[in-house]
């Protein structure tokens, strides 16, 4: 008599799914916590490797084993959340955790809050649609100077908005504000969870000690 061999081929998928599990389970650190905040200068890879030329994260930060949770384009600016801790990096970057993300964006034009509100309410992307975000409009704040500057046309006026996400796509920011018709001059994350890039000059980082449990 044969063996029956119908059930092997999904106990086996089972027990690899199992395994994936056990593999990819964020961890928390072997030594002590390592939570660093970091003002990403424009044109800075996330990173700590690049090719010949490019600046990364080794070029600021001297720190050992940390590793960013989530990422910002090299042509974005702002706060950046390295750390150890597995957990932590999950935590900030899943979506299920719903952490908020505050950027500061400005725009070229002057969107209505007609054009707000489809930010809102979630706009639909070639990746699908978007979650409903916070959108308001916000004065010209007191940032430091990129460099190189944004390109200003002299006749197109530009505007600040503020957007909170709590999820996060490629380059999904600058992606929503041109749906609506108004293309992103610059991006400045300011905010990650309750932490913010207030009093960190471009290229400044502090290490942080935090309190437990790490987040709600």
């Amino acid at each position: 008599m044969k063996p029956n061999t119908t059930n092997r081929q999904p106990l086996r998928a089972n027990n690899e799914r199992r395994a994936s599990r056990k593999i990819n389970k964020p961890k928390r650190p072997r030594g002590p916590q390592k939570v660093i905040l970091f003002n990403k200068p424009y044109n800075t890879l996330t990173q700590f490797s690049g090719e010949p030329g490019d600046s990364t994260l080794a070029d600021f930060i001297p720190v050992k084993d940390v590793y960013p949770a989530g990422r910002l384009d090299k042509d974005s600016e702002g706060l950046l959340v390295l750390t150890n801790d597995g957990i932590l990096q999950a935590r900030l970057t899943q979506p299920q955790s719903k952490q908020a993300k505050v950027y500061w964006v400005q725009v070229e034009g002057a969107p209505t809050e007609e054009h707000l509100q489809q930010l809102r309410d979630g706009v639909t992307l070639k990746d699908g649609p978007t979650l409903p975000a916070g959108v308001e409009m916000i004065e010209s704040p007191q940032m430091w100077d990129r460099t190189p500057p944004i390109r200003e046309r002299k006749n197109i006026p530009t505007t600040w908005i503020a957007i909170t996400l709590r999820e996060g796509r490629n380059r999904q920011v600058r992606r929503m504000t041109a749906h609506i018709g108004f293309p992103t001059l610059r991006l400045i994350r300011y905010q990650m969870a309750q932490w913010t890039v207030a009093d960190l000059a471009p290229g400044e980082w502090k290490e942080i000690t935090l309190p437990s449990p790490t987040l709600s």
